[in-house]
C-alpha cells in the first residue's frame, strides 16, 4: 500500500509541475521512439533483401568488363572498357557445361517518343534469357526470338513506367516509337516489378535485341555485362572457375596478369549490401540511443531543482516521522516515474512511427521486439541510476536545517 501511495502522490507533484515534466519526458520519448524506428527500418530492409535473394536465387553470376569492386552492396566500374563482346558470351555458352541460361547486356540511356509525348529511359540490348534470369514476365505481347536478334529486328518490349509517360491510356502493343531516330516496333510489355534495392524503378526501362542495340543504335562493338545463371545444384564456385577459363583463354591472358574482366556472384553483392544496411542501422540505433542518455540527464537536473524546492517539505516530513528511508523512496518513485512513463510513451510513438515509416519506404513491417524490450529496460536503468543521487541528498537533508530553509 504505501509503494502505491508513494505513486500517487509522486504523479500528483509532476502533474502539478507539467511544463517541466514535459521537457524531462521528452528526452526519454525521442530516444526510446528513435531505436524503435531505427531497428525496424533496418531490419525490414534486411528482409526487402533476403526477399531479393530468395527470388532471383542463389545462382546468378555477372561477368563485367574491367574491374570491378563492390562498395556499400554496389558493384562500381571505374571507367568504360570494351573488353567483352557477343562472342565472348556465345564461348561461355560452349565451354561452361554448368549454366542454364546466359544473356548479353549493354545498356544506354535515351530519349524515347510516341507522338508529342517522350521520355528518357534506360535501353537495354539484349537476349531472351534475360526473362528467365532476371524474373520477369510480360502482361500483354512476347518477347522477341533468337531470330529476331540475329535479323537485327526493330522490335521493343518496355516497362510499365515508360507507358505511363508516352502512352496516355492508350494500348502501346503494335505501335512504333523512336528511340534516338530509330523506328521500333512494340511487341510486349513487362510486368511492373517497382523499385530495386538501390532505388531504380525497374518498369522504367526498354528491353531491345542486343545486335539490334549494338549495330542500329548505340554504334558499339562491345558489351558491359553477361548474365550467367548456373544449374541448380551447381557450386557457384566451380561455374566461376570454368568461365574464369574460358575468357581468359579467349583474351590471352598470361598466368602472371589480371584478368580484363570480373565475375561477381550476385548473392554476394546482396548480401554485401545486407552487411552495409546492419551496420549502418547499429551506428544510426546507437546515435539514437544516446538521446536516453540525455533524457536521463534531464531526469537528474529535473529532480536536484525539485529537491531544492521542496526542502521545506522534506523538513515538514521528517519532524512529523518520516523516516530516511521513506523520502528516498518517495524521490526514488517520481525519477522512476518520470523515466518509465517517457519509456511507455517513447514505444507506442515508436511503433507507429516504424509502421508509417515501413508504409511509406514500402519495407515489410517488422516491429522489434527485442528493440521495444531493451528500450523498455535501459528506461527503468535509466530511472534508478539518475533517480538514486538525488533522492539519496534527499533524505540525507537534515531537518531542522530544512524547516529554517527560505
Amino acid at each position: 500500500m504505501k509503494i502505491v501511495k508513494n505513486i500517487e502522490i509522486s504523479k500528483k507533484i509532476l502533474l502539478e509541475r507539467k511544463v517541466r515534466t514535459l521537457l524531462s519526458l521528452s528526452g526519454i520519448i525521442v530516444g526510446v521512439c528513435a531505436v524503435i524506428v531505427m531497428v525496424a527500418l533496418g531490419k525490414g530492409t534486411e528482409a526487402k533483401v533476403t526477399s531479393q535473394i530468395t527470388k532471383m536465387g542463389s545462382n546468378l553470376l555477372l561477368v563485367s568488363a574491367g574491374q570491378v569492386k563492390i562498395i556499400a552492396g554496389r558493384a562500381r566500374q571505374a571507367k568504360i572498357v570494351t573488353t567483352l563482346e557477343l562472342s565472348d558470351a556465345d564461348s561461355i555458352a560452349e565451354g561452361v557445361s554448368s549454366l542454364r541460361y546466359i544473356a548479353s547486356a549493354q545498356v544506354k540511356k535515351l530519349q524515347v517518343k510516341y507522338g508529342n509525348l517522350s521520355t528518357k529511359t534506360n535501353i537495354v540490348g539484349t537476349t531472351s534469357d534475360i526473362v528467365e534470369i532476371q524474373n520477369h514476365s510480360l502482361s500483354e505481347g512476347r518477347f522477341f526470338d533468337e531470330d529476331e536478334d540475329k535479323g537485327l529486328r526493330r522490335v521493343a518490349i518496355i516497362g510499365k513506367t515508360v507507358v505511363e509517360n508516352i502512352f496516355d491510356q492508350q494500348d502501346p502493343l503494335g505501335e512504333i516509337i523512336y528511340i534516338g531516330k530509330v523506328p521500333f516496333e512494340i511487341i510486349g510489355v513487362l510486368s511492373s516489378k517497382g523499385l530495386d534495392l538501390y532505388g531504380a524503378d525497374q518498369d522504367d526501362q526498354i528491353f531491345i535485341p542486343v545486335r539490334t542495340s549494338l549495330r542500329r543504335l548505340f554504334n558499339l562493338t562491345y558489351i558491359n555485362t553477361i548474365y550467367v545463371k548456373v544449374k541448380d545444384g551447381v557450386s557457384m564456385k566451380q561455374a566461376a572457375e570454368e568461365i574464369d577459363t574460358v575468357l581468359r583463354e579467349r583474351h590471352h591472358i598470361r598466368e602472371d596478369k589480371d584478368n580484363d574482366f570480373t565475375i561477381l556472384n550476385q548473392t554476394a553483392i546482396l548480401e554485401a549490401q545486407q552487411e552495409s544496411s546492419r551496420t549502418f542501422t547499429l551506428l544510426i540505433g546507437s546515435i539514437a540511443a544516446l538521446s536516453l542518455l540525455v533524457g536521463g540527464i534531464g531526469v537528474l537536473a529535473v529532480m536536484l531543482i525539485s529537491i531544492r524546492e521542496r526542502i521545506k517539505e522534506i523538513g515538514i516530513r521528517r519532524a512529523v516521522g518520516a523516516k530516511r528511508r521513506d523520502i528516498l523512496i518517495q524521490f526514488l518513485s517520481e525519477a522512476l516515474l518520470l523515466s518509465i512513463g517517457g519509456g511507455m510513451i517513447g514505444i507506442v510513438m515508436g511503433v507507429v512511427a516504424s509502421i508509417l515509416t515501413a508504409i511509406f519506404a514500402k519495407l515489410p513491417l517488422i516491429i522489434p521486439m527485442d528493440a521495444v524490450g531493451v528500450s523498455f529496460l535501459a528506461t527503468v536503468i535509466i530511472g534508478v541510476f539518475f533517480g538514486v543521487y538525488p533522492a539519496r541528498k534527499a533524505s540525507l537533508l537534515d531537518p531542522i536545517k530544512a524547516l529554517q530553509f527560505e
